[in-house]
C-alpha cells in the first residue's frame, strides 16, 4: 500500500535545507584542517571555481561554515592530511578521500573512452606523462618546458602537455597532490595516498546508495532532480532505489507546497525540531545551497542570475552577485569586488530581494565586516 505523503510547507523545507547545509549554526565544524575534512564530508563536495574577483568559491564555501577558516587549512587537508582530494562531482570539486572508491568507476570510464576534449592526446603521450611523474616525482604544468602552441579553446593551455596531464587526472592515473591558486601539482595516486593496493571500486548499486545518502544529508528534503543534479541518466535507477527505501520506511514521501513533484525526507530528519535563525551569510553563487538554481527558486523564491558572462548592460544583480541569507530568506544580493592593492572590498551594487525588514541592513553590514576580514586575511 502506497504511503500517504507528509504535507510540508515551503517555510519548513527552507529551514530543513538550511540546517542540512549547516548554515544555521555559528561554527558547526570547529576549526583547522579537521574542520575542512568534516565540512567536505558532510556536504559531499565543495565546488572549485577559477573566478577570483573576490576569494575563490572553494575558500568562500568553507569560510561560510568555518568562521575561523584559513586557506592553509584546505592546503593541509589536501596535501598533508590527505583527507580530501580533487575530482569531478557535477563540476571540479574537493571530495572526501573516504568517498574516493565511489569515483573509481568514473575514472576507469574516462581511461577507456576519453572525452572528445582529449582527442588530441595519444596513448603514447598519456603513458609518457605518467612515466615522467613516476620517474621525477610531483609535477605541475609549470615544470614542463616545451614549445607553446596557439590555443584552440578559451580554456585550453598553450602547453600541449596540459591535456595529457588532465586526461591522466580524469582517468585516475594521476591525482592532484597540491594546488597554488589554480596551478595544480600532480602525483601518482598510490604515492600520494600511501596505498599498498588500489581501493576496490564501488558497484553501481553502492554508488546509487552513496549519491542518495549524500543528498539526504546535505539537502534535507530531496527531489529526484536535486539528487541527480547534472546526472540525469541515473534518474530511473535512483527512482527505483527511492521507492525501495519508501517501502522499507527508510524514506518518507513529502507533498511540498506549490509543486506536484515528489519529494522525500528521512524519518529522523522529519522528526528533528525546526532550527532557529542562524548567522547572516553572504553566500558564494557556487555555494551548494545556491548552485541548484531551480531548487533555490522553488524554496526561496529567488531566481539567482550568475552574470559574470552576461554583457554589462544586461546585468541585473551585477558581475558576481552574492545571495545574502538572513534567517530563512534570500534578503538581498550584493555584487562585491576585492581591491587587493588598496586593501578594500568594493560593494558594486546592493539589490534588495526580500526586504529590507527591521534590522536587515545592520545585520548585513555586520556580516560584510566579517566578510572583508576573510577576503583580506591570510
Amino acid at each position: 500500500m502506497a504511503r500517504k505523503p507528509r504535507p510540508m510547507t515551503l517555510a519548513e523545507a527552507r529551514r530543513r535545507a538550511i540546517a542540512a547545509q549547516r548554515l544555521d549554526a555559528a561554527a558547526p565544524f570547529g576549526a583547522g584542517p579537521d574542520a575542512v575534512r568534516a565540512a567536505v564530508e558532510h556536504l559531499g563536495y565543495v565546488q572549485i571555481d577559477t573566478i577570483n574577483v573576490i576569494e575563490r568559491s572553494h575558500h568562500h564555501i568553507l569560510w561560510s561554515r568555518i568562521p575561523a577558516y584559513r586557506r592553509a587549512d584546505l592546503a593541509a587537508a589536501l596535501s598533508a592530511e590527505r583527507t580530501v582530494f580533487e575530482y569531478w562531482a557535477h563540476a571540479l570539486a574537493y571530495i572526501p578521500t573516504r568517498d574516493l572508491r565511489f569515483f573509481l568507476p568514473a575514472m576507469a570510464a574516462h581511461k577507456a573512452a576519453p572525452h572528445r576534449w582529449f582527442g588530441s592526446v595519444s596513448p603514447a603521450e598519456l603513458r609518457a606523462i605518467v612515466a615522467r611523474v613516476r620517474r621525477e616525482g610531483p609535477l605541475s604544468i609549470r615544470d614542463i618546458d616545451e614549445e607553446r602552441v596557439a590555443k584552440d579553446h578559451l580554456w585550453a593551455s598553450r602547453k600541449p602537455s596540459k591535456r595529457a596531464l588532465e586526461l591522466a587526472f580524469f582517468a585516475g592515473l594521476l591525482t592532484v597532490s597540491a594546488r597554488a591558486g589554480m596551478v595544480k601539482t600532480y602525483e601518482l595516486p598510490e604515492r600520494h595516498f600511501g596505498w599498498d593496493r588500489r581501493p576496490r571500486p564501488a558497484s553501481d548499486r553502492q554508488i546509487l546508495d552513496y549519491l542518495l545518502d549524500r543528498a539526504l544529508r546535505a539537502q534535507g528534503v530531496v527531489a529526484l532532480d536535486s539528487i541527480c543534479y547534472m546526472d540525469a541518466p541515473r534518474k530511473p535507477a535512483m527512482a527505483e532505489l527511492i521507492e525501495a527505501r519508501v517501502r522499507r520506511r527508510r524514506l518518507l514521501p513529502v507533498a511540498l507546497d506549490g509543486t506536484a513533484k515528489p519529494h522525500w525526507i528521512t524519518p529522523e530528519a522529519a522528526a528533528a525540531p525546526l532550527p532557529e535563525d542562524g548567522p547572516v551569510h553572504l553566500l558564494s553563487p557556487f555555494d551548494p545551497l545556491v548552485i541548484q538554481r531551480k531548487r533555490l527558486a522553488q524554496l526561496f523564491a529567488h531566481d539567482h542570475r550568475f552574470e559574470a558572462y552576461v554583457p554589462a548592460a544586461k546585468r541585473v544583480l551585477g558581475y558576481f552577485a552574492l545571495p545574502v541569507l538572513v534567517g530563512d530568506r534570500i534578503a538581498a544580493a550584493i555584487d562585491a569586488k576585492a581591491d587587493r592593492a588598496a586593501g578594500k572590498l568594493l560593494v558594486q551594487k546592493w539589490t534588495w530581494l526580500d526586504g529590507p525588514r527591521d534590522g536587515d541592513k545592520a545585520a548585513i553590514e555586520e556580516a560584510l565586516e566579517r566578510f572583508v576580514a576573510f577576503q583580506l586575511g591570510d
